[in-house]
C-alpha cells in the first residue's frame, strides 16, 4: 500500500510484455523472508523470482495479481498466497488491502471472508440453477480471442443474465462469496490460481480449466457454484448441453 499511487513507482515490461512494478518484487521478497524465517524447509514457488528449495511443502506466491490495475491506481489488486502439500493446494490466502478485504481457506476448515479471524464470515456459493439468472464475471475479451473462443465465450455471455468484468482474483471471490455466479480466465499462471482454488472449493463452489480438468497445468480457470458448471464448459467449447 506504500507504493500504491506512488509518484516515483517504478514500472517495467517483462519478457512476456506484462507490467511488473518495484512493488511486485519487495512484496514477493517480503513473504519469502518471512517463510525463510517461519518454514526455512519449504519450497517457495513465486512469479518474479521463480523456484526456490525442494520438497513435498510449497508456498505459491503471487505478489500482485492485477499489476495493471496496481500501475493504474485501480483498487483492485491483491496478494495470493498457497501451500501445497503433495502436489494438492490445501491453504489459500487472497489480500486486498485498497478494498480492504480479505478471504482465506484451508482444506476442509471452509472459506472465510473478513478482516481478521474474530470478525470473519463464512462464504458460501450460490444456489442458481439456470444461466439465465445468472451473474457472470469475467477479466477481459483478448484471451478468448487469442485462444479462438470468443464466439463461444460470447454465446456464455449472451445466456446469461448478467456480465460484468470485475476482473483477475475479485471474479473468483465473488464466485465464493455467492455475489456472482460463475468466473472464467483464458489465460493464467499457476501463481494466479493456486490461492483462489481452495476458496472456491471450500465455499462449495467447482473450478477446473476451460477443458472442464481439474488442475493448475490447464493455463485457464473457469469457477462456478457447481449446478451451472458443467453447462458452462459446453458453452466455452461449443459442445452439446448436457442435460
Amino acid at each position: 500500500m506504500r507504493r500504491f499511487k506512488a509518484v516515483d513507482l517504478k514500472v517495467e515490461t517483462k519478457p512476456d510484455l506484462t507490467p511488473v512494478s518495484d512493488a511486485d518484487r519487495a512484496v514477493e521478497e517480503a513473504i519469502r523472508g518471512t517463510l525463510r524465517r517461519a518454514r526455512p524447509r519449504d519450497a517457495v514457488v513465486g512469479e518474479e523470482f521463480g523456484k526456490t528449495g525442494w520438497g513435498a511443502r510449497s508456498w505459491i506466491i503471487d505478489p500482485i495479481d492485477g499489476t495493471k490495475n496496481y500501475v493504474r491506481g485501480v483498487p483492485v489488486w491483491a496478494t495470493l498466497i498457497a501451500l501445497m502439500e503433495y502436489g494438492k493446494v490445501v491453504v489459500g490466502l487472497v489480500s486486498a488491502p485498497a478494498l480492504g478485504r480479505r478471504w482465506w481457506a484451508a482444506t476442509e476448515g471452509g472459506a472465510w471472508t473478513g478482516k481478521s479471524l474474530t470478525k470473519a464470515s463464512r462464504m458460501r456459493v450460490s444456489s442458481v440453477s439456470a444461466l439465465e439468472d445468472a451473474s457472470f464475471s469475467y477479466s477481459s475479451f483478448g484471451g478468448w480471442e487469442k485462444r479462438g473462443k470468443l464466439d463461444n465465450f460470447l454465446d456464455l455471455s449472451r445466456a446469461c443474465w448478467r456480465t460484468r468484468a470485475y476482473g483477475d482474483f475479485w471474479s473468483h471471490m465473488m464466485v465464493a462469496e455467492g455475489s456472482v455466479d460463475l468466473s472464467a480466465e483464458p489465460e493464467l499462471s499457476p501463481w494466479d490460481m493456486a490461492a483462489l482454488t481452495v476458496i472456491v472449493e471450500e465455499a462449495g463452489g467447482v473450478w477446473t480449466d476451460t477443458a472442464g480438468v481439474k488442475g493448475l497445468e490447464g493455463g485457464s480457470l473457469v469457477c462456478s457454484n457447481g449446478v451451472l458448471h458443467n453447462e458452462v464448459i459446453d458453452r466455452l467449447n461449443g459442445t452439446t448441453i448436457r442435460s
